[in-house]
């Protein structure tokens, strides 16, 4: 809720929060968001208002489980225009919050408006079904402030994580694993009514909700070891694969004894579990998932489809800035061990020490490596980095009673992903001219600076720049920017040249994010998962997100932007790792041998290419030269 809360506020968007059953719906709304199950792991029916809905040209969103729908009835047959979620449910680790693949589906009419890969059936030139990707892909690049998504890819390895865990399963293997969660589920409810309890939810998939002294409750389980959840006033307890009887026969004694009951049994195995808005229709139904089922079957098939990828073992991947790192085994391991792995996201504080001094060490390193006073763990991609910097500025503004401050400039070279994050931020953009050799215009740039002067908020500038030269002027630019009021946001998709040579609170930066799939060595997996942490000056410290849940960010911190405290959490391990193995000498190492390689491929190709830009080059300078 806090997250939607978050997006929607910029762009002027009034939510209004109600049930479903009741609500008044009228010309004034344009969409509707609904949760099924519920956060109580109700059921509710919501055909009559979906209908009603339709009424009024309101669009139906639906954010479900995944697993859920293996069983219940699709939200499109009952009328949802769009539906949302996350792919964690089909095999990937709880990962104290991420990396995990969202999932976003639509009806026909929609699809033009989606942001990102559309991939289409079409048939190829022997009449045999073919996927067709449509480009859509990096819309951003070419939408720019017009972009509906400021995302450039996303979770790519964990949506092949949770492809493949649905491949080897298959329509069959997938219903046996949604019913067995559900009959858990009502074996547990069942020997809760039997203790007293008051189940809330009337229909179930895999969570249970009753009232109870939750603070007494509370110190009851965690004595004996065990978490569940505490939404406002109700317990709640949720199932899933992992999940064995074992366990919840532990977990039935002990909530017996919370209530002194004398029922002792254990749980029955073979109850019949409820089949509300049953789902008849057949899914799954292409070869590719019913035809590898077993271990060896399925190692075949991947290898088969790695095969067809491009990757650092057969060549070189030269894409600008994306510089790969080595993702050494040592950095690489930790992420498999089930302290990590198996944490889920809201786990109490106290009892992740470990995370806790990892996110500590992590932000204090970068700190130091940016120049910044403090650094916010929580955003997961560079893109939701730019967008939660550019958020702290305005709150920044806002907090000065300059909330008027709406204005951000973007050079003409910046990367897409710039402008659709400052329209998202609720920001109007304006474009600063580049001159021929790649730079900032500097007198466009005062011009468009005095022009907008009351109402200046920020600048977006990266550096290296996205045209790949140190901008020579970089410290008047920020300095143009700070005379005006405005703040300066850079874009750290180039850090692979500053680590331990400059930082961006060295040249006069406000906010940055990092890149930690670039320069901290975190895998690309064909475009996720990414972390991009931002980094802040002193000034704008308190306004670092928040959580609802888990109290993290700065006193006046923004709404979070990302539903887990700190955003993708496993990955941080591997730049962690990367950081402590390298050390100050082995960073700055690594980012001048990024340098020099960068400038010896200039000297072999120039003779032999059109090299477009380049900054100045300096002669006469001995070895001690500043």
């Amino acid at each position: 809720m806090e997250v939607i809360t978050a997006r929607a506020e910029p762009l002027g968007i009034e939510l209004v929060f109600g049930d479903p059953k009741s609500i008044d719906l009228n010309n004034e709304f344009f969409g509707a968001i609904v949760q099924y199950p519920n956060a109580y792991g109700d059921i509710y029916d919501y055909g009559d208002f979906t209908n009603s809905a339709k009424e009024f040209d309101i669009q139906v969103s639906v954010i479900a489980d995944i697993m859920s729908l293996v069983l219940l009835k699709s939200p499109g047959s009952w009328g949802a225009d769009v539906v949302v979620g996350s792919t964690q449910r089909f095999g990937v680790p709880m990962s104290y919050g991420g990396p995990h693949a969202a999932f976003f589906a639509c009806r026909e009419s929609h699809k033009r408006f989606i942001p990102g890969r559309i991939i289409g059936v079409s048939l190829d030139t022997h009449g045999n079904p073919a996927l067709r990707m449509a480009l859509q892909t990096r819309e951003q690049h070419i939408k720019r402030g017009k972009a509906t998504s400021n995302i450039c890819t996303a979770q790519a390895l964990l949506a092949v994580m949770a492809s493949m865990y649905v491949v080897y399963h298959g329509p069959k293997g997938l219903k046996v694993i949604a019913n067995t969660i559900r009959q858990k589920t009502t074996s547990l409810k069942n020997a809760l009514i039997n203790h007293g309890y008051e189940i809330i939810n009337s229909n179930h998939f895999d969570t249970l909700s009753f009232k109870a002294d939750l603070n007494a409750l509370k110190i009851h389980l965690e004595k004996n070891e065990i978490n569940v959840g505490y939404y406002k006033n109700v317990a709640t307890i949720s199932v899933d694969e992992t999940t064995s009887w074992e366990k919840l026969n532990l977990l039935n004694q002990i909530l017996g004894d919370f209530k002194n009951s004398n029922s002792k049994s254990e749980l029955e195995k073979n109850v019949k579990s409820s089949a509300y808005l049953e789902n008849k229709s057949l899914v799954l139904q292409q070869n590719v998932f019913n035809s590898y089922h077993s271990e060896t079957e399925m190692m075949r098939y991947i290898k088969k489809l790695e095969n067809k990828d491009l990757s650092l073992v057969h060549g070189m991947i030269s894409l600008g800035s994306c510089t790969m790192k080595l993702n050494a085994a040592t950095e690489m391991e930790p992420i498999t061990w089930p302290e990590f792995a198996n944490l889920h996201p809201f786990t109490p504080v106290d009892q992740t020490e470990g995370y806790q001094q990892i996110f500590k060490e992590l932000a204090e390193d970068l700190s130091e490596i940016t120049g910044f006073d403090q650094v916010s763990l929580q955003p997961n991609s560079g893109a939701q980095g730019e967008y939660s910097g550019l958020m702290v500025i305005r709150a920044f503004h806002i907090s000065n009673d300059e909330g008027h401050r709406n204005i951000c400039l973007i050079p003409t070279s910046a990367h897409g992903t710039n402008p659709a994050s400052a329209v998202m931020a609720g920001m109007e953009v304006v474009l600063v001219k580049c001159d021929d050799l790649g730079n900032i215009d500097i007198e466009d740039l005062k011009t468009k600076a005095s022009l907008h002067g009351n109402n200046l908020a920020a600048l977006m500038v990266t550096y290296p720049s996205t045209h790949g030269v140190f901008e020579k002027d970089i410290k008047e630019i920020t300095s143009i920017i700070h005379d005006f009021g405005g703040q300066v946001y850079m874009d750290g998709a180039n850090m692979n040249a500053q680590v331990g040579l400059t930082s961006p609170g060295l040249i006069g930066a406000d906010v940055c994010h990092l890149n930690l799939h670039k320069t901290f060595a975190i895998p690309h997996g064909g475009g996720g998962p990414g972390m991009g942490p931002i980094g802040v000056a002193k000034h704008l410290s308190k306004f670092l997100p928040g959580n609802p849940i888990i109290k993290t960010g700065g006193e006046n911190g923004i709404k979070a932007i990302n539903g887990a405290p700190w955003g993708s959490a496993l990955i941080l391990i591997i730049s962690y790792g990367y950081i402590k193995l390298l050390g100050a000498k082995g960073l700055k190492k690594s980012t001048e041998i990024a340098i020099l390689n960068a400038n010896y491929l200039q000297a072999k190709l120039k003779n032999h290419y059109n090299v477009l830009y380049s900054g100045p080059i300096w002669k006469g300078c001995s070895r001690n030269d500043s």
